[in-house]
């Protein structure tokens, strides 16, 4: 097999922010660092830039950032084996980096969600779907308090049915919010209960079918909310509002069918800061609840992801492009940007090495237009692969994604798509996917695009490649068994699902609402439509190449998957390759797993394709 070569090499060791989260004190920046030791560990660094980031952890685990405590001396983190998503809850002092105490069992046959430490500094608050009095696994999330001294967990809150939700303490310490998929798989109706479970109470419900978020402002009473409807009946943008919940009191700031706003935060001092994604591109704001004007950040090439106001004003944000790994940055004056993580004097590659995203668009079968990014290989090879993303409902964007990059210089030109059923794109482009189920008209969005590569000279027919993660790992299977080598020659499925109902059956428990809503029901409910969705049912079909790659932990996608359809290709004397990682879960994330992953991606590729 091809040995990672030394671009790869820097490439896996370019440092990215993910999460991040200003103190309480707004004073620290709590964020998770990708590549700066073997895996995902969290790092402090002080707001004002006066001091390096230090590590807050490093193991060999993925490490990921909680919460902060809210008197802005301690956070919560966890960390899970390989990627098999069964966390533990450590807490981490600011003034004792590296020590984690452990809060929660190692190991667990459960999954927990969230993880609020309670101003008394002895109470933990989470989300688990497991009876701790009965000892057996549950389907929904319960909402517990965990006692740290004695160890008693009491269930506060029981859902009736799965869903995942992120129970939030307010600062106060009195009450939580958390959402619920009662109603409908569609929705998400917001309840509130007291820390002591006397009362759980639906207290935001727009319509069944209808998704809400919220969040706590600092003083425990208020709420932010963002909601796919106002009343019930059907929106094509969403609409964001301030509730009082003592009074039951709501106001609506934006509710403009013109704006995209797709997410929203209250900052630690108080402040909205509004996400709004025009054609996969970020244009943040922020309001002033107390006066209702909205201000807009300057706009630059690039994501910025305004996070609030540092204590001394600047502004704190996530700065990220395709040539351009994503930063922490303060904002001060506004229009100047300065890094916190410094990330260019980590690493040897310079923006010059990387290839830039462009907008690319093309029609669909129906009409719809469709957008993507395009990389283009320095020279044009003539030859190409197609990305798809996870979700479905993601969006890629102007981002700097290794695996793409790495495949263009390695002579391939990449289309990374924005298929229906993405977000970046308004309410309605997301809602779309719907109408068909998984495996419809999204999946022709996809086939157009390799098309479209072929119509613009980017690729020859017999020439284009598909891979994946996730659902893009569903759409190259898709792909492979429903199209023709002369428009999908060989395909990369990267923890994909095979058959939608053996993924139904052994995937997560809060993961089986979103299958339902997307496929219109449950497998029991409509089997038909799961069995016709299935790219397990057309492997004899296939007249390209395969790779099939998995994580052995993956806990959403599962080795099942792999399993049943191996049965199904050996019996139809369908030829295929399988990479399998044993310490990786949904996703190979390790970059020395990926070193490996991208290597044989190109090495195949290579071959299926035709060399430069």
């Amino acid at each position: 097999m091809r040995q990672p070569d030394s671009f790869l090499q820097q490439l896996l060791s370019l440092p990215e922010v993910f999460e991040a989260q200003l103190s309480p004190d707004r004073r620290w920046i709590a964020f998770e660092w990708y590549r700066i030791h073997e895996n995902l560990d969290v790092f402090l660094v002080l707001a004002d830039g006066s001091a390096a980031p230090v590590p807050l952890t490093h193991t060999p685990e993925f490490t990921t950032w909680v919460s902060w405590t809210f008197d802005s001396r301690a956070v919560i983190v966890a960390e899970d084996h390989d990627r098999d998503e069964r966390e533990r809850l450590f807490r981490v002092d600011v003034d004792r980096p590296g020590e984690m105490q452990p809060l929660t069992p190692d190991r667990p046959p459960y999954f927990i969600r969230g993880g609020s430490l309670h101003p008394d500094g002895r109470t933990l608050f989470y989300g688990v779907n497991y009876d701790f009095a009965a000892e057996r696994v549950l389907e929904p999330t319960w909402i517990y308090r965990h006692d740290l001294s004695s160890g008693e967990r009491t269930p506060i809150a029981r859902p009736d049915r799965p869903a995942w939700c992120k129970p939030l303490l307010n600062r106060a310490g009195t009450h939580l919010i958390y959402t619920r998929k009662d109603r409908h798989p569609a929705g998400a109706q917001v309840h509130l209960v007291d820390v002591e479970g006397r009362e759980d109470r639906e207290l935001l419900n727009f319509g069944d079918e209808v998704k809400i978020s919220a969040w706590w402002f600092p003083n425990g009473e208020r709420l932010l909310v963002l909601s796919e409807s106002r009343d019930g009946r059907p929106q094509e943008h969403y609409s964001l509002g301030v509730y009082h919940w003592p009074d039951d009191e709501m106001i609506w700031l934006l509710d403009d069918p013109a704006r995209s706003i797709e997410d929203a935060r209250v900052s630690p001092d108080g402040l909205i800061v509004v996400e709004e994604l025009r054609e996969a591109r970020r244009i943040p704001s922020y309001i002033d609840p107390a006066t209702g004007i909205e201000t807009p950040f300057p706009s630059r090439r690039g994501n910025l992801c305004p996070l609030g106001r540092a204590a001394d004003g600047a502004w704190i944000a996530r700065y990220y492009a395709a040539t351009s790994p994503c930063e922490l940055v303060r904002l001060a004056p506004p229009s100047t940007l300065t890094s916190l993580t410094h990330v260019w004097e980590r690493t040897e590659l310079d923006a010059d090495q990387l290839t830039p995203a462009e907008d690319f668009r093309w029609r669909s079968t129906d009409g719809l237009e469709v957008q993507g990014w395009l990389y283009r290989a320095r020279t044009n090879p003539r030859r190409a692969i197609v990305y798809v993303h996870g979700g479905p409902t993601w969006h890629s964007e102007d981002d700097l994604n290794a695996q793409i990059q790495y495949l263009v210089s390695q002579g391939f030109n990449v289309l990374d798509v924005n298929y229906r059923g993405s977000t970046g794109f308004g309410l309605a482009y997301r809602e779309r996917i719907k109408e068909d189920g998984w495996g419809g008209r999204e999946q022709d969005d996809i086939t157009a695009g390799a098309e479209a590569l072929i119509e613009a000279g980017l690729a020859e027919a017999g020439r284009v490649g598909v891979t994946g993660t996730s659902y893009g790992g569903y759409s190259a299977w898709f792909q492979i068994t429903h199209r023709p080598p002369e428009i999908i020659a060989a395909a990369a499925p990267i923890c994909g699902m095979t058959d939608l109902v053996v993924d139904y059956e052994t995937t997560r428990p809060d993961l089986r609402p979103y299958s339902a809503e997307m496929m219109g029901g449950r497998p029991d409910q409509v089997p038909d439509r799961y069995r016709e969705r299935s790219p397990i049912h057309f492997v004899q079909d296939i007249h390209g190449h395969l790779l099939i790659v998995q994580g052995a932990q993956d806990p959403n996608v599962t080795p099942e998957n792999v399993r049943q359809v191996k049965e199904q290709l050996e019996a139809h004397a369908v030829p295929y390759q399988l990479l399998t990682f044993e310490d990786e879960g949904h996703g190979i994330s390790k970059p020395a797993n990926q070193a490996r992953l991208y290597a044989r991606l190109v090495e195949f590729f290579d071959r299926a394709l035709g060399e430069m």
